[in-house]
């Protein structure tokens, strides 16, 4: 990350540089400034993504597409675009629980707090020291709510590039930085993007375990366990779910496998260690929960979206697969559910169990 260093002859220099500081000291782990625009290539990617319907049933990524394709669009005004990252790296490897099938694991980011209400706040804050800064220059601020392309803006900045799974590499912090964005209608230096550094690497394309990322740079969700266990409403294709193994909530394979990891830190903020629900939790602890016990558990966690229902189906299909005897009877309770997508996912999983 570029160090924070004023050129009094440059006011607009001077700005950028004081906004990083002052992100950097609001306990932003990295900020970047680029243009309010996206190369064609990403634009094409992603009109190619929704074209080809790889977005699954994700419609407000199609309904939306221009805006999302391009920041002015969303807003006239734009002219330059604050991106700022904040760690949540694990203390573990992700990689390693896939090898307790009778652990419920749920990926990185969701583990305890909700990062859209830790990284908005701290946002807001920046944009208002910046609107102070500025004389009440219009901005708008942005986390993950709105069409907006935050990846492709991030990479052209210095806090990273996308990598060949189409998410964000950090050369700090690896796969895991949360992004946000601010979009300022004045015009500030841009920095030089990080150069993609993914080399000959296909790390992320091959550990996939539904072979969702069909090519470099491009991805499937159809086929995402990311996708299935959280956005998708319905049952999990039968070809997936032997696939999903323990997995359920999320997916970080690809994410977990960079190389890049190495150099990354566990998080020092408080709200994304894991939580007591979810530290260790084996999945046999979910099997008597019901719509009430899942709200107080994952109260202010991503995991609290999906719902109840979708969560009896994710932990079926894992039960399934973990192959204990011990999973017997709590399937047969969740095969008699009155949602036919638990019920099936139930029975389908009581098939699985040695006979």
């Amino acid at each position: 990350m570029p160090e924070a260093t004023s050129t009094p002859s440059d006011p607009q220099a001077a700005l950028r540089d004081d906004i990083r500081a002052q992100a950097l000291a609001l306990g932003f782990d990295a900020c970047g400034f680029g243009p309010a625009s996206i190369p064609e290539r990403n634009q094409q990617r992603y009109q190619s993504f929704v074209a080809q319907g790889q977005h699954g049933t994700m419609d407000w990524m199609e309904n939306r597409l221009e805006q999302r394709s391009d920041p002015q669009a969303l807003w006239r005004e734009a002219r330059s675009v604050v991106v700022v990252g904040l760690n949540y790296g694990p203390e573990d490897n992700p990689l390693d629980r896939l090898e307790e099938p009778e652990r419920a694991n749920f990926s990185v980011y969701a583990e305890n707090r909700d990062y859209h209400d830790i990284l908005k706040k701290r946002l807001k804050r920046l944009g208002r020291w910046i609107a102070e800064q500025t004389n009440g220059q219009a901005l708008k601020v942005f986390v993950d709510t709105a069409p907006v392309p935050e990846k492709a803006l991030a990479a052209q900045t210095a806090v990273g590039w996308q990598g060949k799974h189409s998410n964000l590499v950090s050369p700090q912090f690896g796969s895991w930085l949360f992004l946000g964005v601010i979009y300022l209608s004045i015009e500030l230096p841009t920095d030089d993007p990080t150069p993609d550094q993914c080399g000959s690497c296909t790390r992320c394309i091959d550990i996939c375990p539904t072979q969702a990322i069909p090519a470099p740079y491009t991805l499937d969700a159809t086929r995402c366990l990311a996708y299935l266990s959280i956005e998708h409403r319905g049952a999990i294709p039968v070809e997936f779910r032997k696939a999903m193994g323990n997995r359920i909530y999320g997916c970080d394979d690809c994410l977990a496998v960079c190389p890049w990891n190495k150099f990354a830190k566990a998080t020092a903020e408080a709200g994304f260690k894991p939580r007591d629900v979810v530290n260790q939790a084996r999945l046999l602890d979910f099997t008597s929960f019901d719509d009430a016990a899942f709200r107080a558990a994952f109260s202010g966690s991503p995991v609290k979206r999906i719902g109840i229902e979708r969560f009896l189906r994710n932990l079926a299909i894992c039960l399934g697969n973990s192959g204990q005897e011990k999973a017997r009877e709590p399937l047969q309770q969740l095969a008699r559910s009155e949602n036919p997508v638990v019920a099936e996912s139930a029975q389908w999983a009581l098939n699985q169990l040695p006979a």
